[in-house]
């Protein structure tokens, strides 16, 4: 059974679970779209809400306010008790746990008061450059840009005058769970997109706080990072639970009562991880959306710092090499769109199922190497390929096979082009052993397309299992049951809940990779590296 199949013959049983408030919420802040999933302990999806939302271009910085940030959870809070109560005649009134997840990264400043001192600026902005490169080398990691940190230094270089009154600094989760809890904590995985963590992978690494604090401009500012950084959590602590305000915020109706116990608030990279059961080392996941990055958990550390790299934990704190990219799938989303528009002008509208069956179906009959077709899907900026401002491009030579077939083979390339750039780091020059990627994202949905595409660039078993579908929000209601099993008494660590409790009755498909896929994506990935300079030049004369 799927975890979202719920047989008529549990639907009485589903009912008097919500009745009683067991059920748990897992709520994330995406990059497009703000998603909900209610659970029962076993995983079953009980009900969904979801609110679509867009960043901002203010000023040169992506940004989202707090306002549609707090309308946005509000939203998709209630389209997810409308959902119930059509599913299940209950109202929804009171939840066992819940917990936050959402984008990692950015940069969140609050002062003692309370009070937002400079707008939310996302993981999209690629601005820190200079910042990023004196952390990388006075801390002796690599510090990408989107981190907190080197939003932090970057304020701090720029002079800007609200850096003096900081006394909090977050991220977008560990904002909401504060609004919701009252407690200004940070789940270890969306921590170590902030600054780097220690080798216990309980907190923020000591030592390599206190050389931040001797940079120059640093030591003078009336605080300490360890004062204004969150306290960090590994799954299953105590992160404190919904009171009052909290409850009010969420259903201004009133219905939604306080208590529920809440789990350390995660980043999406983290979730992704649970939802796809990929914490254990020699496995990873991919989580493909706007953006998309990999997840691969070490058995040994690395020869050093490399810049395609960034060192994170999942939410449990064991070491993870992650491989992130700014562009997955919103360049194919707008080719999807230009050809559901043709349909309609034919008279034939389709559906998105099957709109992208019929476009994927195609991609998986192109050519392997995609006939000399090229995309670059670069709606932003992208430093796994050092193009700082992205412009999406659909290049061919002369002589290419330009068919339907090739170039929706080109957009699925072209999806996971950067991705397997960074990756090709990671396994080839570093050496790291790889068993199975698991894979998840709407871009999974048509069965074995995208799917065997990422086998093939990876030269990795790729397996797909019936959560592939469910996302982050499913992710984070697991970690909210594991924590509310914690209260409850249970012992059992993160991996032993999710492999007893959760996976051992998934089903999963495995594709292995196809010896003349791999080597046409080979081809098709040098030409894509020999041609990012005109990429590159895209960005500068279309600026």
């Amino acid at each position: 059974m799927t975890h979202d199949a719920v047989t008529s013959a549990d639907r009485s049983e589903a009912a008097s679970l919500l009745a009683e408030g067991r059920a748990h919420l897992g709520l994330e802040l995406g990059s497009t779209r703000i998603k909900a999933a209610l659970i029962d302990d076993r995983g079953t999806v009980l009900g969904s809400g979801s609110h679509a939302w867009e960043n901002q271009l203010v000023e040169d910085s992506w940004t989202y306010s707090l306002d549609t940030v707090r309308t946005g959870i509000q939203d998709c809070y209630a389209d997810l008790a409308r959902d119930v109560q059509q599913r299940h005649g209950v109202a929804l009134t009171q939840l066992a746990s819940l917990g936050i997840s959402a984008m990692m990264h950015g940069y969140l400043p609050f002062a003692a008061d309370g009070r937002q001192l400079a707008p939310f600026r996302t993981w999209r902005n690629t601005y820190t450059t200079e910042a990023a490169g004196e952390l990388s080398e006075a801390l002796g990691l690599n510090i990408p840009l989107r981190w907190s940190i080197a939003h932090l230094l970057h304020a701090i270089r720029g002079g800007e005058e609200h850096v003096r009154d900081l006394a909090q600094l977050t991220t977008l989760a560990g904002y909401v769970h504060r609004e919701l809890t009252g407690r200004s904590v940070l789940g270890v995985g969306d921590a170590s997109g902030m600054f780097p963590i220690s080798a216990a992978g309980d907190g923020f690494d000591p030592e390599l706080l206190e050389r931040f604090a001797a940079l120059d401009g640093v030591a003078e500012l009336p605080w300490s990072l360890a004062d204004v950084l969150p306290e960090v959590l590994v799954a299953g602590q105590d992160a404190g639970s919904l009171t009052a305000e909290g409850a009010a915020l969420l259903d201004p109706t009133g219905a939604l009562q306080p208590g529920a116990i809440a789990a350390p608030p995660e980043g999406d990279a983290g979730t992704g991880m649970v939802a796809t059961h990929a914490i254990a080392p020699r496995t990873g996941n991919v989580s493909a959306g706007t953006s998309a990055f990999a997840m691969v958990v070490l058995e040994a550390p690395l020869s050093g710092p490399r810049e395609e790299i960034d060192m994170v934990t999942t939410p449990a704190g064991d070491p993870v090499a992650m491989i992130h990219t700014n562009n997955c799938a919103g360049e194919l989303d707008a080719w999807a769109g230009l050809f559901g528009r043709f349909a309609e002008l034919l008279g034939r509208p389709l559906d998105s199922e099957e709109l992208y069956g019929l476009l994927f179906g195609a991609g998986a009959e192109g050519e392997a190497d995609a006939g000399g077709v090229l995309s670059y899907n670069y709606v932003s900026g992208e430093h796994q390929t050092a193009v700082p401002s992205g412009r999406p491009l659909l290049v061919r030579e002369q002589e290419a096979r330009f068919s339907l077939e090739n170039v929706m083979r080109a957009q699925l390339y072209g999806a996971f082009g950067a991705l397997a750039v960074g990756m090709e780091a990671l396994l080839k020059d570093e050496g790291v052993q790889l068993d199975v990627m698991y894979a998840h994202g709407g871009i999974f949905r048509t069965a074995g397309v995208a799917q065997q595409v990422l086998a093939d660039a990876l030269a990795t078993p790729v397996a797909v299992g019936d959560s592939a579908g469910e996302g982050g929000a499913w992710g984070m209601a697991l970690l909210a049951a594991h924590s509310a099993r914690g209260r409850g008494g249970a012992q059992d660590s993160l991996g032993s809940f999710l492999a007893e409790q959760i996976f051992a009755s998934q089903q999963l498909t495995t594709l292995r990779p196809d010896e003349a896929g791999m080597a046409g994506h080979a081809r098709w990935l040098s030409a894509y590296r020999a041609a990012l300079p005109v990429e590159r030049l895209a960005g500068e004369l279309l600026d």
